[in-house]
């Protein structure tokens, strides 16, 4: 704007409306700090049901044909991140099997038998894991069948657990 010595805003009117142009900048820019920082601006409705099996929605959508609570953000309180500590847990108690509650029942009973069971496993896991190729007899034709990989490891396990049952170590 160039000034003017003979122009009528040079004498006062001027001044007025760079006052009232200040003014109004100033209002605009408290209204828009305010609104930027205003929570009510960014709040919005979350609605949260639980569903048959038990498990707890949030949405901002209702769901349909449920009922569910409306809550707003700004009323959800932030909660700590990584602040609990763990816990140390109770030990756990190891409860026998059948298995090895007849196998200490044996062990007691007859130390004889006990040995021969064990020999008869580690003899038994050294054939299979030595040997990749078997053949075992079925039991309801009698006739002799080639064991595969997977019956093969389920007898070396088996047995595995046949020696750490009945034998001392």
């Amino acid at each position: 704007m160039i000034l003017d010595p003979t122009n009528d805003l040079t004498r006062g009117g001027h001044t007025q409306g760079i006052f009232a142009q200040s003014l109004w900048i100033t209002l605009c820019g408290v209204l828009l700090f305010a609104s930027l920082f205003s929570t009510h601006s960014y709040a919005s409705e979350i609605y949260t049901w639980v569903d048959e099996q038990g498990v707890t929605h949030f949405s901002q959508e209702p769901p349909e044909q449920k009922e569910a609570k409306k809550i707003y953000s700004e009323d959800i309180q932030p909660a700590k991140i990584g602040s609990v500590a763990p816990t140390v847990s109770a030990p756990l108690v190891k409860v026998p099997t059948e298995l090895e509650k007849s196998a200490l029942a044996i062990k007691k009973s007859d130390k004889a038998q006990a040995k021969t069971i064990c020999e008869s496993a580690k003899h038994s896991l050294n054939v299979l894991s030595s040997h990749s190729k078997l053949n075992r007899k079925s039991a309801d034709t009698g006739k002799t069948i080639a064991m595969t990989e997977e019956q093969r490891q389920a007898a070396i396990t088996e047995q595995k657990e046949r020696v750490s049952l009945f034998c001392e170590n």
